[in-house]
């Protein structure tokens, strides 16, 4: 019902206004070269790609880099809230973000670690514009770029400007939503001289949060116990919600600098520094039940079991990561060469855990935890030289180098609320990784109309000095030698532009993800004891075998001028995975009197994604701009070795279904935009056997509206004010998702 009304808000917004559309707004080519690591028009561009500018940040409100992504067809951006180390943005239904490539000016943000991305504590007035290019682009950029790529481009001033933004937000109702989010940033940049541009900012946000994360438990409460409440699992099965681990408070900020130097008319130096940190905790934890006697009661014995005050306990986390690079552009004629070299330095990724499923168990004191820290870095060297072939080709030539590290420390922890308070080191592993790689691309322009884009790129890549220590009992002490694998993934693209207004185009290629540090060297024992066939002792194996994931994709799709302001484009699209990477759990045997079980990472399965996207955009006039998008994905596990079970089942995190609508009015001083954003079920469970919704742990479908009124109030000051999830969905994204929440914000620019 909820997804039939937010169709009909979409005829109420298009239909209306295109059957009395005004004067169109004059629409300016947008340039980009993410598509082609070459400067194109966006309507002559081989991929589906689309542009969002930091002018559509500022309409809406875009507290996060990301949030600025989530109403594109074909993108889903996964995130509880606005302040979430889990957060991911993916292209096209393939899962996580390691098969996502995310760049910033060209240097990939992705872990060598995971693979994921900082993108949280990214100050989004530091950004020009955002460039999403969908489909296999390993032709261009190698690993990662399976789904396809983001290029975060970050803007330079052309004259002399300050700028200064606060805002301030809570929840609707105190508790529901993220308490007193705070928000500064403050720029200044400036045109030195006619050859040298420089741009420093700095940004910082804090909340003190909400209480996100339900204690549920399968041990019912013994009689005379009150405040409890029946609660489904994912599953089905019946659990009892007795409290909440406290408020999720959250800070993070950011530093960056960036300068340009014109060496002459022909080249030009860029240097870049960004600095960005994040801590998240949690408050004291809430208690929901009380004993016989009234009092408060965070454990309690039924029967024989136990819930433990460890079960309401959480512990707390920190990255400090830094992003340098230095690019180098050399222009003569038509000849152009660039030179990027830079550094992605997660230099601290940690986070605590208390102990809860082993003595010494964690106390509500804030006792008996475990650290677990992860450095890992990753160094890029890239070189491209495009250049004109006689008359009708462009050529794109280059290589690049890639290296990576992680290593991994866990120590126990005497209070899991305190980093420092570390004792004996319990684990570590890590390992490198490198690629090397070579590319060509050529764009030929068959006729004025038609134009071919023909691509390869060969990659090959090592990993060595892999190890993995376990100390104590039942341990292990492993090292791993070292191993090499290739990939060739070309691409073939045409572009055809019949009229004025009509755009159609067709890809196909291939592309690859190599295996992160995680999944090649990652090796722990875990808890189990071992003593009977249903607790045994397991060992969760990363594999130094595993091959490079590796994806076929093809798409076809049309874009159409209509009536007066209107387009709208259609694509479909396959993708068609092999030899994805899928933990396979081990047979349990019994080994000297100990029971024992190995579960390992694999090249197990199969997949395919099958999809539409649909957009329209109706621009009124100058000042009302209205978009719509639905996109549909069809993501299902094909074959699975490690677990046949899952054959035909949708894959996990991706949603079938997703609709968007916008509508922007800025007619000077004011400024108006709403959104609506429906995105369907996602599964965790790769058998698809969460199938209840609303309830702790599962991922629902929902619609969210969010809109903003800004005004000028003077030719300097703009102040607006923002509405978060207006209509108070109520929802989990594993966690429980922020209610209706209001922002304030005032920037000051000159």
């Amino acid at each position: 019902m909820r997804y039939l009304c937010l169709i009909s808000v979409f005829f109420c917004l298009f239909v209306s206004p295109a059957l009395a559309a005004g004067e169109p707004e004059t629409k300016l080519k947008d340039i980009v070269v993410t598509a082609t690591r070459t400067e194109k028009s966006l309507e002559a561009v081989p991929g589906d790609t689309v542009v969002v500018k930091g002018k559509e940040f500022e309409r809406r409100t875009t507290v996060t880099i990301d949030s600025a992504l989530d109403t594109l067809p074909g993108v889903f951006v996964r995130r509880v809230n606005l302040m979430d180390t889990l957060s991911a943005v993916t292209l096209r239904g393939i899962p996580d973000q390691k098969r996502t490539l995310v760049m910033k000016d060209g240097i990939p943000l992705n872990s060598a670690y995971t693979g994921d991305v900082t993108l949280t504590a990214m100050a989004p007035g530091d950004i020009d514009k955002i460039e999403v290019v969908q489909g296999p682009y390993s032709s261009l950029y190698g690993g990662n770029a399976m789904g396809g790529v983001v290029n975060i481009v970050t803007r330079w001033p052309e004259k002399r400007e300050f700028v200064i933004k606060s805002a301030y937000g809570t929840s609707w109702r105190r508790g529901e939503s993220l308490d007193d989010l705070q928000t500064y940033y403050l720029s200044y940049g400036d045109k030195l001289t006619d050859k040298w541009r420089l741009l420093v900012s700095y940004g910082y946000k804090a909340t003190n949060g909400y209480a996100k994360e339900m204690v549920t438990t399968s041990v019912k409460p013994p009689v005379g116990y009150t405040g409890w409440s029946y609660v489904s699992s994912t599953q089905g099965a019946t659990n009892y919600l007795i409290g909440d681990k406290g408020d999720n408070t959250w800070w993070d900020d950011n530093f960056s600098l960036r300068t340009a130097y014109d060496l002459s008319s022909a080249a030009r130096l860029k240097l870049s520094l960004l600095r960005q940190r994040y801590k998240y905790n949690y408050d004291e934890p809430h208690t929901y039940i009380k004993d016989a006697a009234g009092n408060p009661a965070y454990s309690y014995q039924s029967g024989g079991s136990r819930v433990r005050e460890s079960a309401y306990t959480s512990g707390m986390g920190m990255k400090v990561n830094s992003v340098y690079d230095a690019g180098l552009e050399v222009e003569i004629g038509s000849v152009k060469s660039k030179l990027t070299v830079g550094l992605n330095d997660n230099e601290k990724n940690w986070y605590t855990l208390p102990n809860t499923s082993a003595a010494p168990y964690a106390t509500l004191g804030g006792e008996n935890g475990k650290l677990s820290s992860s450095p890992n870095q990753n160094f890029l060297a890239d070189w491209q030289l495009t250049f004109p072939l006689m008359k009708r080709n462009i050529v794109t030539v280059g290589a690049s180098y890639r290296f990576g590290r992680a290593d991994t420390e866990e120590h126990n922890l005497r209070y899991y609320k305190d980093e420092d308070s570390k004792t004996d080191l319990t684990y570590n592993s890590g390992g490198k990784d490198e690629v090397w790689a070579v590319f060509v691309e050529d764009e030929i322009a068959l006729t004025d109309k038609l134009s071919l884009f023909l691509g390869a790129r060969g990659d090959w890549w090592k990993t060595n000095d892999g190890y993995a220590n376990q100390f104590g009992g039942g341990g292990l002490s492993e090292t791993y030698d070292s191993r090499t694998a290739s990939a060739f993934s070309p691409k073939a693209s045409l572009v055809f532009r019949p009229f004025e207004k009509t755009t159609l185009r067709a890809s196909v290629g291939k592309a690859f993800r190599p295996p992160t540090i995680y999944e090649l060297y990652r090796t722990w024992v875990g808890s189990g004891s071992g003593s009977s066939q249903s607790s045994p002792r397991v060992t969760y194996r990363g594999n130094p075998d595993l091959t490079p994931e590796k994806v076929f994709a093809w798409d076809v799709g049309a874009r159409q001028g209509l009536w007066k302001g209107a387009e709208i484009g259609v694509t479909y699209y396959e993708n068609h995975l092999e030899d994805l990477v899928y933990r396979k759990t081990g047979d349990t045997v019994n080994k000297g009197g100990t029971w024992v079980r190995e579960d390992v990472y694999i090249n197990a399965g199969k997949g395919r994604c099958r999809g539409v996207s649909l957009d329209l955009e109706q621009r009124v006039a100058t000042w009302l701009k209205l978009t719509a998008n639905f996109t549909y994905t069809d993501a299902r596990i094909e074959e699975n070795a490690a677990k046949p079970s899952t054959v035909d089942k949708r894959l996990t995190y991706v949603p079938d279904k997703m609709f968007n609508i916008t509508g922007g009015l800025e007619k000077k001083p004011f400024s108006l935009s709403l959104t609506g954003r429906y995105v369907g079920k996602r599964y965790t469970d790769d058998e698809n056997r969460d199938t209840v919704n609303g309830v702790p742990g599962s991922y629902d479908p929902f619609i969210r509206w969010d809109g903003k009124v800004s005004y000028e109030v003077s030719k300097n000051i703009k102040a607006s004010l923002a509405v978060l999830n207006m209509a108070d969905e109520e929802h989990y994204e594993s966690y429980k998702a922020p209610g209706r929440l209001w922002f304030a914000e005032v920037e000051i620019r000159f």
